[in-house]
């Protein structure tokens, strides 16, 4: 199970390889050090790479950017339990528990879609920054502060979030540096749409962003008054996002698929 050399890469979000949000994921022992899990994750150079540690009460979970760790990530946690599942590590009708720097998680799987329990972000309403337009392209109609310095800004029309541009230098000077661009969609089984840039991370867009249905579940669920809905991030690889709205906790369902596993030679 553990043998801290075996790397597998996961588009999440998808059950169709190349689209999703591809995460690596390793399931090390507690020599595996940061300062390797920093370097494997700069190697990789993808917008996560998941590091999962055997516990006596479960396993604990990192997740590590190209150039910083993170306390919290849906789409490498998805990749992850996916992972634990096709090794056998846990059965289909077992529960995974992690434990990650971000709060406790649990996954449960039904056929091919995977369900975890993540904590619900705060919203809090905020004025318009400066220079919104000029760096992002749109005007938007309300913005939010969110948990880990997330902004979230949401457009009356679902063309602005498709068609947005930002100048990813700007927004990291600018106090968008974690954005998230968001509106009610007006396609058939779908609730809203969305985009999430990270620049201040290293990441200038994330194909799709399982933590950031933290905040957008509570969110949507307010304005469109429903509990259970479907979101499509509309980044270039997209990706489908079933969530609900648990009160103080998110439920967020997905798909995976593993793309390739390698050996570390180091």
């Amino acid at each position: 199970m553990v043998d801290n050399k075996t790397i597998y890469q996961v588009d999440a979000f998808t059950d169709e390889a190349f689209k999703g949000n591809p995460a690596g994921v390793m399931i090390v022992d507690d020599s595996f050090s940061d300062e390797l899990m920093q370097h494997v994750a700069t190697e990789m150079n993808l917008s996560e790479t998941a590091f999962v540690t055997p516990s006596n009460k479960g396993f604990n979970i990192r997740y590590f950017t190209p150039t910083t760790e993170m306390p919290l990530c849906g789409h490498a946690t998805l990749a992850s339990a996916h992972v634990m599942y096709q090794l056998g590590i846990k059965s289909e009708d077992e529960s995974i528990n992690f434990k990650a720097k971000g709060g406790d998680l649990t996954i449960t799987k039904n056929s091919d879609l995977m369900a975890m329990v993540f904590p619900r972000y705060s919203l809090n309403k905020i004025a318009m920054p400066d220079n919104f337009k000029n760096i992002v392209g749109f005007e938007p109609i309300e913005v939010y502060a969110s948990d880990y310095n997330w902004i979230v800004a949401i457009s009356e029309d679902k063309s602005d979030i498709e068609n947005a541009n930002p100048n990813f230098e700007l927004m990291k000077t600018n106090g968008l540096g974690h954005l998230m661009i968001t509106s009610k969609s007006k396609l058939e089984n779908v609730d809203f749409v969305v985009r999430c840039f990270a620049p201040s991370l290293g990441i200038n867009e994330d194909p799709v962003t399982g933590s950031a249905y933290c905040a957008l579940t509570p969110l949507w669920s307010k304005k469109l008054g429903k509990k259970d809905m479907f979101s499509l991030q509309v980044s270039k690889r997209q990706g489908q996002v079933s969530v609900s709205n648990l009160g103080n906790q998110v439920e967020i369902k997905g798909k995976a698929i593993t793309v390739f596993e390698a050996k570390l030679k180091i």
